[in-house]
C-alpha cells in the first residue's frame, strides 16, 4: 500500500475495491471533492497507481478481491492508517455475455469468483472491520432482476450479490452497519466496450433501455455515492435498479 499521510480530521474515510474501473474512479471523484479520504484498490500495479496519481496522489493497494485474506488484511490496514472505515464499494466484477450451453466451467468459475465471490469477500472483511457501523455498497446488475438471452453466468452471479447483501444486511443491522446494492443496466465501461465498440450491437443495446441509451459511469456512480451517505443512513437492505428503465418497463412500440 501508497503511505501517504491521512488528515483525522477529513470528513470520512472510505475504499474502493476495483476503484480503477471506470465507475470505482467516478465514485472517488465524488468523495474526493466532498474533502473525504479515500482508498482504491486494483490489481494492475502500473494501472493502479497511474489511476491513484491521477486523482490526486491517493492511497492504493494492489489487491486480488476475491481473496478473503488479502482483502481482510486490506480493510486492516486502513483502518491503521487513518482510522475507522465509514464506507466500502466493491466495484469489481466481470462481463460474460454466453448462453449457458456454450459458457465453458473455466469461465462460469472466474465469472463467479469476480462478481459474488469478491463481494462476499468484502460483506466478510466488513463484518469484523466495521464494528461501529457504516455502508457497503455492492454492484449487481439489471441482469439479476430480468430475464435477459445469453446472461446465465452473470445473471446467477449478480443475483446472488443481491441475496448476500440482504442477508448481511440483516446479520449485520444490530452494529449499525447497512448494506445496499445497486443494479445498472449497461454502463459504458471498459468492460461492455464488446458491446459499445461494434455499432449494431451498440444501437440494439440503447433501443433495449426505454430512455433510448445506455448509461455513464458518473450516473452509476452519483447513486453509489448517495447510498455511502451519512444523512442517508435509514436505507438499508436495498437493491436499487439504475437502468434506464429496462428491468421495470416496457414503453409504446412505434408503429
Amino acid at each position: 500500500m501508497r503511505l501517504i499521510q491521512c488528515d483525522r480530521g477529513l470528513m470520512a474515510n472510505y475504499l474502493i475495491i476495483a476503484g480503477t474501473s471506470r465507475i470505482g474512479q467516478s465514485v472517488a471523484q465524488d468523495l474526493l471533492k466532498s474533502g473525504n479520504t479515500v482508498f482504491i484498490t486494483g490489481r494492475n500495479k502500473e494501472k493502479t497507481e497511474k489511476i491513484a496519481d491521477e486523482l490526486g496522489n491517493i492511497q492504493y493497494e494492489i489487491l486480488d478481491a476475491t481473496d478473503f485474506d488479502a482483502v481482510n488484511l486490506c480493510f486492516a490496514k486502513v483502518k491503521s492508517l487513518c482510522g475507522e472505515l465509514h464506507g466500502v464499494v466493491n466495484c469489481a466484477g466481470s462481463f460474460l455475455l454466453k448462453p449457458a450451453h456454450l459458457t465453458t466451467r473455466e469461465e462460469f468459475d472466474l465469472n463467479i469468483n469476480a462478481n459474488l465471490t469478491s463481494a462476499f469477500a468484502v460483506v466478510r472483511a466488513a463484518g469484523e472491520h466495521m464494528l461501529n457501523g457504516g455502508s457497503v455498497v455492492l454492484i449487481s446488475s439489471a441482469v439479476a432482476k430480468i430475464g435477459l438471452a445469453s446472461h446465465e453466468a452473470m445473471a446467477a452471479a449478480k443475483a446472488g450479490v443481491i441475496g448476500l447483501m440482504m442477508s448481511a444486511a440483516a446479520s449485520y443491522a444490530h452494529q449499525n452497519l447497512r448494506f445496499n446494492a445497486v443494479a445498472p443496466g449497461l454502463v459504458e465501461t471498459d468492460m461492455s466496450k464488446k458491446i459499445t465498440s461494434n455499432p449494431l450491437t451498440f444501437e440494439a443495446s440503447k433501443k433495449m433501455h426505454p430512455l433510448g441509451r445506455i448509461g455513464t459511469p458518473e450516473e452509476a456512480a452519483r447513486l453509489i455515492t448517495f447510498l455511502l451517505a451519512e444523512e442517508n443512513s435509514w436505507i438499508t437492505g436495498q437493491a436499487i435498479s439504475i437502468d434506464g428503465g429496462i428491468s421495470t418497463i416496457q414503453p409504446k412500440v412505434k408503429i
